[in-house]
């Protein structure tokens, strides 16, 4: 009679919880035609309905039966007059199946993942340890009794949802005496929620707290864990591996290296924790221990509790590490290696702030963020436990790398348009001999060069590399291409023709054939150059970046067509800088420190002129390519060339004093004929002619 009482009180909870089950629903859209996959990633549609019956209003809703074998249901929501699946709590796990094995006989009660365990209350005397009392009972030393039925499990949200609580009421019941075989029990359990076959069914579990749960449950069942060697590699699943070792004040610096393989990726992807020496120097004499732990995968399902201000939901780029340190330690040092290589990857540190359920930015400091890996300093605490580094495509080096970028160039294009309007303006007089002739002509071609290149440059920062923009990227590209190397090639001649005119004295070449040697250096290497690029690159579509309007580097290193002759070109002349400098020097005998200043003065002035005018300031740009450069190398770099045309009006034009006396003698011949004018407009005898007109 008991049994029979029992037994009508269940059908009774039963009923009534699937008559109330929407309220279990959310509202999470999703793209139409969603599958989900079993275990083995084959799609498995007929657990899914196509569509719910009856008329489809915005925001309305509706749900379907799991298919057969599953309990549970699927919710749907009406989006752009179209049904999408918002919700699924399709299970066959319960607390019944993990047990049905153990001595031939069912032992425990029925609990599906929609009816949440704490409901149980009204079927058990103590029914949230159930699941304890089924583990103390049939495998309590090492919890082998529930792996292969989880395992043999589909991954599909209800059954997610399932083992997450699971997990949760071990780690919060069963964590009093954890062993080393009981963590790899423990991680295998949750290896399998964390596979490519079950990332995409979380998103459609009705608690959206079950990711968080998780991450807390590893963290506090691993805080019970004992490590009885000096060193040991404890878990080594796909998705989660673990780590730990004994502590002592007098122990060196100490580091968890991860190796993990990552979705759809050939290749792993590693970590590092390190705990710093001074940090050790905190424990107590008897030692202590630490654990780590990785998730590849496990950034793909975090979901954060976003405030109502919050932005979208940021990617993460790497491992998630979970760290359990004694008490006493606060300070850690964490080693990412990226998932994104991109150049414009940049990388946030951060970390898991377990009661607000989101990434805290204030709990690390980035310390090094180069292309493959990012170094971080973070603040360990008993709710920050986890680490990891988000996806920023903008960073605060950027902003203030774009103010220094976006300033230089204005200024830079200001000055440059100044500079060709002095120069046609004091042209005849100036341009007397063969090589000051030359020289001016360096000049003007390097000005306009610069000037055109960084309009060019503008118009590509104004440019999405989209499907419809992709050939006007091309263009853009290849014109500012061709533009910077012209640029550099007349510097170029331009120190080839200072050489020329300390080294041969009584010889000198033609005008026209000097022109001719200029325009072919200065245009025509640059032509070839671009014009091969685009030839080699372009027809596997490797010629501009994917994420902007610039030479490719990661697939087909077009980037080098650019770089290496622009480094070529300022290794000869900051040779040809030298020689200006040691020809300047001439000592005479008996020479008063007087002449000796003069000397040191006239080689600074030679330098500080030539450096700007033959681009020797391109030469801090091999500094920025080293990893881990300090920002400090990226702002002086980009203040140094985007300033550029500033500095050649400043060393090219004005510290030039024929130009001076020619802007002088100008400006004299044009206050004289002013003066003439007004004169001869206010003289007797044309006040006369104008009072006869009167």
């Amino acid at each position: 009679v008991k049994m029979k009482s029992q037994a009508s009180m269940i059908c009774c909870l039963m009923l009534f919880l699937a008559t109330d089950s929407s309220h279990y629903r959310s509202k999470i859209h999703i793209k139409v035609g969603d599958k989900l996959q079993n275990s083995e990633g084959k799609p498995k549609t007929g657990r899914i309905q196509e569509k719910c019956q009856g008329p489809c209003i915005s925001s309305s809703h509706c749900s379907q039966p799991c298919a057969k074998h599953f309990r549970g249901e699927i919710g749907f929501t009406c989006n752009k007059k179209q049904w999408q699946k918002s919700t699924e709590t399709c299970t066959s796990l319960s607390v019944e199946t993990l047990f049905k094995d153990s001595n031939g006989a069912s032992r425990l009660s029925l609990a599906s993942t929609w009816i949440p365990l704490h409901l149980l209350d009204f079927r058990s005397p103590d029914p949230i340890k159930s699941v304890a009392q089924g583990i103390r009972k049939h495998c309590p030393i090492d919890y082998a009794c529930i792996i292969d039925v989880v395992k043999s499990s589909e991954a599909t949200s209800g059954n997610i949802a399932f083992i997450v609580q699971l997990l949760k009421n071990i780690s919060t019941d069963l964590s009093d005496n954890v062993t080393q075989q009981k963590m790899k029990s423990y991680s295998e359990v949750a290896n399998h929620v964390l596979g490519p076959a079950a990332i995409s069914n979380w998103a459609f579990i009705p608690d959206k707290n079950a990711s968080s749960d998780l991450l807390q449950s590893v963290n506090l069942f691993a805080r019970q864990l004992r490590i009885h060697n000096e060193s040991e590699s404890i878990v080594d699943e796909l998705f989660i591996q673990t780590k730990g070792f004994q502590l002592n004040h007098n122990t060196s610096e100490k580091s968890f290296s991860f190796s993990m393989s990552m979705k759809n990726a050939t290749e792993g992807i590693s970590g590092v924790v390190e705990i710093p020496r001074q940090e050790l120097r905190k424990l107590w004499p008897n030692g202590a221990q630490a654990v780590g732990i990785a998730f590849p995968t496990l950034g793909a399902i975090l979901k954060e509790a976003h405030l109502h201000n919050a932005s979208l939901p940021r990617p993460i780029n790497g491992l998630v590490l979970s760290v359990v340190l004694p008490e006493r330690l606060k300070e850690i040092i964490l080693t990412f290696e990226k998932i994104n290589k991109s150049r414009n990857a940049r990388a946030q540190c951060v970390g898991w702030h377990s009661r607000k359920r989101r990434w805290d930015e204030k709990a690390c400091a980035t310390t090094l963020d180069v292309k493959n890996k990012v170094k971080c300093h973070c603040n360990y605490t008993n709710v920050v436990m986890s680490f990891s580094i988000l996806m920023s495509p903008k960073s605060v080096t950027d902003k203030i790398l774009d103010y220094v970028t976006c300033i230089g160039l204005s200024v830079s294009i200001l000055s440059l348009v100044l500079c060709l309007l002095i120069e046609a303006t004091v042209w005849s007089r100036v341009v007397v001999t063969e090589i000051s002739y030359m020289r001016h002509v360096c000049i003007v071609n390097i000005a306009v060069s610069l000037l055109t290149a960084n309009v060019w440059f503008i118009i590509g920062s104004n440019f999405n590399v989209k499907a419809q923009d992709y050939n006007w990227c091309v263009a853009v590209t290849f014109f500012s291409h061709f533009f910077y190397l012209s640029l550099f090639f007349w510097m170029l001649f331009k120190a080839l023709l200072i050489i020329y005119g300390i080294l041969v004295i009584f010889h000198r070449m033609m005008k026209s054939r000097m022109m001719a040697i200029g325009f072919a250096i200065g245009y025509g290497c640059p032509l070839v150059i671009a014009v091969t690029t685009v030839a080699v690159t372009e027809p596997e579509k490797g010629y501009v970046r994917p994420d902007a309007c610039w030479l490719n580097w990661d697939n087909t290193k077009a980037l080098l067509a650019f770089t290496v002759p622009a480094l070529a070109i300022v290794a000869v002349n900051l040779i040809v800088v030298l020689v200006v400098a040691v020809n300047t020097q001439r000592p005479s005998i008996g020479s008063s420190k007087s002449q000796d200043v003069a000397i040191i003065m006239r080689i600074s002035k030679n330098v500080a002129i030539l450096t700007p005018l033959l681009g020797l300031t391109w030469g801090f740009g091999v500094a920025t390519l080293i990893e881990g450069t300090s920002l400090t190398f990226h702002i002086i770099f980009a203040v140094l060339n985007a300033f550029q045309g500033f500095f050649i009006l400043l060393f090219g034009t004005f510290s030039d004093h024929k130009i001076r006396d020619a802007l002088k003698m100008r400006m004299s011949s044009l206050k004289g004929k002013s003066r003439a004018a007004e004169n001869a407009s206010l003289s007797p005898t044309n006040g006369s002619k104008l009072m006869n007109r009167g």
